[in-house]
């Protein structure tokens, strides 16, 4: 694994922007940022990413195993899931409903075994850049390498599978909240893989889906005439919906939700400390704990539920916490061995390992200047020697 310098395209702009990536740049302060970085690449050889690909593979059935402990031991205290949520999860469970993408994100030492740092299973993003603006990078610049990414052919075989399983289903609604460009591209870039699998489709801003009292269905807003919402997805997270007026209306409707309920599951941080206990020793875990005590002073603190890198708090023994701001942390935290990170000349690149339809779909890389990643960490493209 290698960080290497290379001249951006002269027409980079347009050439992300024709394939959707039309966040690539965002404001610290009043100061423009890349977001979408190429004066940068990382390459890999093909041994690195099989390691990838596995752990990958490795980590996405153990979390599920780690879940089925949850549902099998009435744990959902433990994941500060409310009561009245549970019934929900657990028939979305049994049901094993279909679930399409996830992102872990993984530390990566050169040499090493990749360290799971979270998984992003409910609202990933990121998307539309590992999918297609990184892939024609690689068309344009690097035309000799291959890329660690088949998303895109996998999310449109994905919902052909989800349409073989749900044959009556054949409208699918999409929603998000409005004025969050990323939301916006991402959702429109799905809704454009399920249209090429050959799907109607509809999307609606998640504060205009009401619910039709007579008809006990979602409506999309548009009057008692609509067409009912039967199959959703939703980038919006389900603790947000768990915990809103909208969401005492989810279990008496028959809406078919993708991201599934059971997701909620997956995407929470407490899955980290769990998957500790129940994992102890694996390759692929950071040791985990509900309290930092074992953990000899130096871990990362992270809230069971959160966002972009919202509310983490590092510790080093003997050092000043390093911390980021946000809205999180009500519902508790986890604490977690502080992981080895590549540098590069001050920069630290955390993988974006994808999961599409169950199975280990690409990565993506982003890379922050200090040591947590956020919202503002850029997105860089990756290759590796055919």
């Amino acid at each position: 694994m290698r960080r290497l310098g290379c001249n951006p395209r002269v027409d980079w702009k347009a050439a992300v922007e024709s394939v959707g990536l039309t966040f690539h740049t965002h404001l610290q302060g009043e100061t423009p940022q890349p977001y979408w970085c190429e004066s940068a690449y990382y390459e890999f050889t093909a041994a690195e990413v099989d390691r990838l690909e596995k752990a990958i593979r490795d980590l996405h059935y153990l979390l599920i195993d780690v879940a089925e402990q949850v549902v099998a031991r009435g744990l959902w205290e433990r994941l500060a899931i409310p009561e009245h949520a549970v019934p929900m999860i657990e028939r979305s469970w049994q049901a094993d409903d279909f679930s399409l993408y996830g992102r872990f994100d993984l530390a990566f030492i050169p040499g090493g075994e990749p360290k799971l740092l979270e998984y992003n299973a409910d609202t990933p993003t990121s998307l539309v850049e590992a999918s297609v603006a990184q892939w024609h990078w690689l068309q344009a610049k690097q035309p000799g390498m291959d890329q660690f990414n088949s998303i895109h052919e996998r999310l449109i075989d994905a919902w052909k599978r989800y349409g073989s399983l749900y044959p009556s289903l054949r409208l699918i609604d999409f929603t998000s909240v409005s004025e969050n460009l990323e939301d916006e591209q991402t959702i429109s870039y799905l809704v454009d893989t399920a249209q090429q699998a050959g799907f109607r489709t509809r999307w609606t801003e998640i504060g205009e889906i009401g619910y039709d009292n007579d008809r006990q269905c979602f409506v999309p807003g548009g009057g008692p005439d609509a067409e009912p919402i039967v199959a959703c997805f939703k980038l919006y997270p389900w603790e947000w919906l768990f915990r809103e007026e909208f969401g005492q209306f989810i279990t008496e409707a028959p809406t078919f939700w993708i991201e599934p309920p059971w997701k909620a599951l997956l995407s929470n941080k407490a899955i980290l400390a769990l998957a500790w206990e129940q994992h102890q020793g694996h390759p692929n875990l950071l040791p985990c704990f509900f309290e930092p005590e074992p953990l000899g002073g130096s871990f990362v603190k992270k809230p069971k539920l959160s966002r972009e890198g919202a509310n983490i708090t590092i510790q080093r023994k003997g050092d000043l916490p390093t911390s980021t701001g946000g809205d999180y942390g009500q519902d508790g935290y986890v604490y977690q061995a502080l992981a080895d990170l590549p540098v590069f000349d001050g920069i630290r690149p955390v993988v974006g390992g994808w999961v599409v339809d169950h199975e280990p779909a690409g990565m993506g890389i982003r890379e922050a200047d200090g040591l947590i990643t956020d919202n503002f960490s850029r997105f860089v493209p990756h290759c590796f020697a055919c």
